[in-house]
């Protein structure tokens, strides 16, 4: 998910579910100063998987006009609608998402694709004033029944759709027409094995986080330019020093912030104007050093705050962004459980 930083600093919100068997939104109102303050427990209507370690991105997800919230239930399969008002979720809706365990989900100008993973596929509906309306002929597949599928996003300029394949260390793109329905899914080489999270810059560049099998000490991250169903490499895996890798955030098209699980840390990568990678920093962030448990995160809206889930400490963690990408602590909530999934930040 993309933040272009702007002077000065707002309230927001941040947002992640339990991913519990009774699933449920917690919602948070960030101060100018960044500090959390629950404000809101609401459920979602639908079930979580109970792990404690979801495996996606975008489980949580803000639609661009931050009118509504969109969180996936892996478990009763369906999709929870919210609509926002003054930073707190109310239920509109829960949509059946028409395929087996849904964990990512992405929206762009009332388009909305979720990221089935039980038997791989994605699929289509649009926001309506009920919640929302499926759209006829919209599932697709991916390209594998093992695919093992990780996150679902748009790219910038809306004509295609991308998926990451664990499963099948692949990059999925799908071309998108004007009913919503999807070309059928071409598979492109992932530089370095389990491709996981993805963010994209708003000139195209797709940056992908590289988990590399869970290999200690070898995560990494790639860069691609998207152009319709085109992914082209420009960077291949550029190594951090960390482990497991998998949540990728891109701040003002220069950054971007990537979660470490086995480490709990965030490193920076600086972006090029042609979308190439250079690491600056492995350990630009800490949470507890040395334990794993790093997951989601998300940038606040004017790319000031940067939040992460500690899921192994039931915790979410913040830090304030310096325009040259430096981290500083700022916070850590406690109390949640350690099946919380998924962030999104406004």
């Amino acid at each position: 998910m993309e933040h272009q930083g702007q002077d000065g600093t707002m309230d927001g919100s941040v947002f992640v579910q339990t991913n519990g068997s009774d699933n449920r939104v917690i919602a948070f109102r960030r101060g100018s100063d960044g500090v959390l303050t629950q404000i809101a427990d609401v459920a979602t209507g639908g079930r979580g998987d109970g792990s404690p370690h979801l495996t996606s991105q975008g489980s949580v997800t803000l639609t661009g006009d931050g009118r509504h919230l969109l969180v996936t239930n892996a478990a009763s399969d369906d999709l929870s609608i919210f609509a926002i008002r003054d930073g707190r979720p109310e239920l509109t809706a829960t949509t059946p998402t028409g395929g087996e365990g849904p964990k990512s989900v992405t929206e762009r100008d009332g388009l909305v694709f979720v990221l089935n993973t039980g038997k791989p596929s994605v699929t289509g509906f649009r926001i309506a004033d009920d919640g929302l309306a499926p759209i006829p002929g919209s599932e697709q597949p991916l390209s594998s029944t093992d695919a093992d599928p990780a996150q679902v996003g748009f790219a910038p300029d809306g004509r295609s759709l991308i998926v990451t394949e664990r499963g099948t260390d692949s990059i999925v793109s799908y071309q998108i027409n004007d009913d919503g329905i999807l070309g059928t899914p071409t598979a492109h080489p992932s530089s370095g094995p389990t491709p996981y999270g993805f963010a994209f810059t708003s000139r195209g560049a797709l940056i992908v986080a590289e988990a590399f099998r869970a290999e200690k000490g070898a995560a990494a991250a790639s860069s691609y330019l998207v152009d319709g169903g085109s992914v082209q490499r420009v960077t291949a895996s550029v190594g951090n020093g960390r482990s497991e890798i998998c949540w990728a955030v891109v701040r003002d098209d220069r950054y971007v912030f990537t979660t470490n699980f086995a480490d709990s840390t965030v490193s920076r990568y600086a972006i090029a104007g042609d979308g190439s990678l250079t690491l600056e920093d492995p350990d630009a962030g800490v949470a507890r050093r040395g334990e794993a448990g790093l997951r989601d995160e998300d940038l606040s809206s004017d790319g000031s705050f940067l939040y992460a889930i500690d899921a192994d400490g039931g915790s979410v963690v913040g830090w304030s962004v310096a325009d040259d990408g430096t981290l500083r602590p700022i916070g850590t909530w406690d109390g949640y459980p350690t099946t919380i999934a998924g962030l999104a930040a406004s």
